[in-house]
């Protein structure tokens, strides 16, 4: 951290605590200088004021500014653009493997500029969490765990060797092995301070604990009060190499809980119920602050689990106050006395603490006493189901996509049983949303416990699996005695990652494969996780539904979807009685209890003594030091990336997009898991021919994650996921696509080589919110390196836009009601950025010139969502990362 050298509302002060002096940039003292009125901004805004503060310098920060944030409290929104500096990155190795790799590359490009490689470093602290790459191979058994780590270490060698490479060549990156937990609830329960200390020149600072982080559930840690959110990769290496985040000032909805959740509910419930409210309220791209009396009756697992939901319903942030739950929070999961000291003084001291009287944009207001048991399903967060009509609402919506009225069955071979549409073939206690709340699984034991003496067994046609997000969660669940029951139902520990809710469910059995393919059965899976999205969970299963876990035990017991929790019974007990979901299920208080007796802050302080340690596999990989990285040429994991060869030294402006063809022309809702090579790899693909050329057979194939290090890999795998419709090959699903002039369907990859041939430039047309879901930044990569020049759209999600401009790609929205159907486009079309060669501005309006097939002509006007002066500068250098290198050399 580097102060600016300005302090125009002369905030700089100095605060005692416990004796020692601390440096802090006051917002109390700024307010009475000039920033009158700032005492009433929501609090998540006086972490974006302080910030502005403290890095004040006249060239990225000035005055003006730090004075827009008060004059927000006019009209409670404002179009100023701010450069902001969160004091830390957070990286998964999905994302954090290309992230090092740019880093080497770029290392290189500045070697070969006869510079200091050294140069290319973090600035700012950087964590890396190996949690993405544990996939459940095996399930269901004592040791499947030690299988799985087994399997995943043989096929990531090559990956984690490179990574360790990172952590020895770069400064200020820590890497925290595989086999710990899920990188949200490492950063919640170890990572994150609240408030964060820097020395500078003999000065101790302390200031507001913020980050970015590579995955869209680093929002997670907002429910501890840590500013952060998820940014593309592209973004997080900027940010590492000290470049400030350029953001607008956002609106902010303040949402109002009251009362308390009833009975019986538990916190997925309520959070499934807030996705829904805030997707119909709408606040894509604005921040959410919870405040109200009801947050002293949520503990902080439950504000983590709200808050790790903001992308689903689209927020920037789902951010909570510190409070004496905050401190309480700390002290339990083994934070030491003078950390949550300074917490609570500098949170009083600044107006950070909990209050009421605060100014937001607009506001909604949730009675929790209203909550009811929840699901979400069949395809989006938001599609949110009352358990009581679940059952009823899976049929009405199996009989929507299936297109038939009965439920086909099929005999599943060498057993005495057959699954039929609507089983549940997965069923799934996964995800950091869920597994960092103990309530909840705590929950999901004495189920499990209650079901075991009563004699009831998972049905045999359910994969079932336990991935918790650290290895706190196995600790309290053995203290507490309930593992035995959970491992008797086939919830055996699988790892400790993110496995199912990312897809990385493992392959079902051959037989139910079998089974499934003969009838094209349309199979579900239950799951603990935050997305459901078409295609996502696995490429077998049509339908998957979000539950709490206690849920998706009683969901495995039923195997069925169209089975009610509320009126059917499970089977019979002992005695030949029915049993009832209400038989089963824990009381608030049983949980409490339990809790109680099972869980303590040594079980923290003991599993992250030794975080960087990692199981023996890890510790034995060997890895050469150097500043330079030795790239193996055969490697299909680990490629040099090809962004910064013959990188010219003066930025390449604005070129011209001419003639272009449709590479895709795609419907609403096209979420980055549509866009973004992810999940299984299919033999009879662009990608399965390439593996084929390398001699690698499809049993190494490993996941489309893991191999975000290659792009030869991850551009073939762009737009070819399963479940994604062009309307330019209509009968087609998957990654087809229709070359003209000759209109000849094929694979996606297969034309951009054709159109590459021909010097043809591409764009790509889509519907509302595209780009929603993860923040995945090879979205953005892959359809840079498949020639697309631009993306117009009828609206764009936050991260994939910037992410679009990131890589040098220009995201163009239709404007006047205009959209792919009624402009009637059908590929064939040749497309035109009128002009743009000439230079364009922010939020500039560009015209589009449209040449249909039969000779018409149409010029419509499109919003240039290039939206800040910085963005436009990333876009004139080509993306992001080359605007940096260019600066740095």
């Amino acid at each position: 951290m580097k102060p600016g050298t300005k302090n125009s509302f002369n905030s700089k002060s100095k605060i005692s605590i416990s004796n020692k002096d601390y440096t802090y940039y006051s917002i109390p003292e700024a307010e009475k200088n000039g920033l009158e009125g700032v005492s009433k901004l929501p609090k998540s805004l006086k972490v974006l004021l302080e910030n502005l503060l403290r890095y004040e310098d006249d060239l990225t920060v000035n005055k003006s500014q730090i004075t827009a944030i008060k004059d927000w409290l006019k009209t409670k929104k404002s179009n100023t653009e701010i450069a902001y500096r969160p004091a830390r990155v957070l990286l998964q190795d999905y994302t954090g493997i290309p992230a090092v790799a740019d880093l080497a590359a770029m290392r290189e490009a500045v070697k070969e500029k006869s510079k200091d490689p050294n140069t290319i470093n973090p600035l700012s602290a950087v964590d890396l969490v190996i949690d993405h790459s544990v996939q459940v191979d095996q399930s269901a058994k004592a040791d499947s765990f030690d299988k799985n780590v087994e399997i995943e270490f043989k096929r990531n060698g090559e990956r984690y060797s490179f990574l360790k490479w990172g952590q020895n060549a770069f400064d200020n990156f820590r890497i925290v092995p595989p086999g710990t937990g899920i990188c949200h609830q490492v950063n919640l329960e170890y990572l994150s301070k609240v408030v964060w200390s820097e020395k500078v020149k003999n000065e101790q600072y302390i200031f507001p604990d913020t980050l970015v982080g590579t995955d869209s559930h680093t929002t997670m840690v907002n429910g501890l009060s840590v500013l952060g959110w998820g940014v593309g990769g592209i973004e997080a290496e900027a940010g590492m190499l000290g470049q400030p985040i350029s953001m607008l000032i956002p609106e902010v909805i303040g949402f109002e809980v009251k009362n308390k959740m009833p009975e019986g509910t538990t916190a997925t419930d309520l959070v499934l119920t807030v996705v829904k409210m805030l997707r119909d309220k709408g606040v894509v791209g604005k921040f959410v602050e919870f405040f109200g009396e009801g947050l002293k009756n949520l503990t902080l697992a439950d504000r983590a689990t709200i808050a790790n939901m903001a992308p689903e319903y689209g927020a920037t942030c789902g951010f909570f106050p510190i409070d004496e739950e905050t401190l309480k929070y700390l002290k339990f999961s083994g934070r030491d006395d003078e950390t949550v000291k300074i917490v609570e003084e500098y949170a009083k001291a600044q107006g950070l603490w909990a209050s009421s009287e605060i100014e937001f944009t607009d506001t909604l207001t949730l009675d929790m006493s209203t909550i009811v048991p929840t699901i979400s399903g069949p395809k989006r967060p938001q599609d949110k189901v009352l358990l009581s009509e679940a059952s009823q609402s899976f049929d009405k919506s199996f009989k929507e996509v299936a297109a038939r009225d009965e439920f086909k069955s099929s005999k599943v071979s060498n057993t005495d049983y057959e699954i039929k549409d609507g089983s549940i073939l997965i069923a799934a206690i996964t995800s950091c949303t869920n597994t960092s709340n103990p309530n909840v699984l705590i929950g999901a034991g004495l189920l499990a416990k209650k079901a075991v003496q009563l004699g009831l067994e998972t049905k045999p046609w359910v994969k079932t699996s336990l991935a918790p997000g650290s290895q706190v969660v196995t600790d309290y669940l053995e203290k507490a005695g309930l593992n035995t029951y959970l491992d008797k139902l086939g919830f055996n520990l699988v790892g400790y990652g993110c496995t199912t809710c990312i897809g990385n469910s493992g392959p079902l059995a051959d037989n139910i494969v079998e089974a499934i393919q003969k009838e094209n059965l349309y199979g579900v899976s239950v799951l603990s996780g935050n997305r459901n999205f078409e295609g996502r969970i696995s490429p077998h299963i049509k339908a998957n539904y979000l539950a709490s876990p206690p849920l998706v035990v009683a969901y495995s017991l039923a195997g069925h979807m169209s089975f009610d929790l509320y009126k059917d019974s499970f089977g019979k007990d002992k005695n030949g009685k029915d049993v009832y979901l209400k038989d089963i299920w824990p009381s608030n208080r049983e949980i409490e209890e339990t809790l109680k007796t099972s869980l303590n802050a040594d079980m923290f302080i003991k599993r992250y003594s030794n975080v960087s340690q990692g199981p023996k596999q890890w510790q034995e990989i060997k890895t050469e030091k150097s500043s330079i990285y030795n790239w193996d040429e055969n490697s299909t994991y680990v490629k040099k990336p090809p962004f910064f060869e013959n990188l010219s030294d003066q930025p390449e402006g604005f070129k011209a997009i001419k003639d272009a063809r449709p590479l895709l022309i795609l419907g609403d809702m096209v979420t980055t898991d549509h866009i973004s090579p992810a999940g299984n790899i299919q033999k009879e693909s662009p990608t399965g021919e390439y593996f084929m050329k390398h001699q690698i057979l499809p049993k190494d194939y490993n996941s489309y994650g893991s191999r975000r290090g290659n792009h030869e890999v991850m551009m073939r795998g762009t737009f070819a996921n399963i479940r994604i419709r062009n309307e330019m090959a209509p009968g087609t699903e998957g990654g087809f696509t229709k070359l003209y002039p000759e209109e000849k369907v094929m694979p996606v990859y297969d034309a951009v080589v054709e159109y590459k041939k021909r010097g043809t430039d591409l764009v790509v047309i889509g519907g509302k919110e595209y780009g929603t879901g993860s923040s995945r930044d090879w979205a953005a990569k892959g359809t840079k390196l498949l020639g697309v020049k631009a993306v117009i759209a009828e609206s764009f999600e936050r991260i994939h836009r910037s992410n679009l401009i990131g890589m040098g790609i220009l995201p163009l929205q239709f404007k006047d009601n205009l959209n792919r159907s009624n402009l009637e486009l059908k590929g064939s079309e040749l497309i035109s950025v009128v002009d743009i060669e000439k230079g364009i501005n922010p939020s500039d309006i560009v015209k589009l010139e449209i040449k249909y097939i039969s000779g018409e002509i149409k010029i419509v006007d499109t919003l240039c969502r290039i939206d800040t002066k910085n963005e436009l500068e990333y876009y004139k250098n080509g993306g992001i990362l080359q605007y940096v290198l260019r600066n740095m050399i």
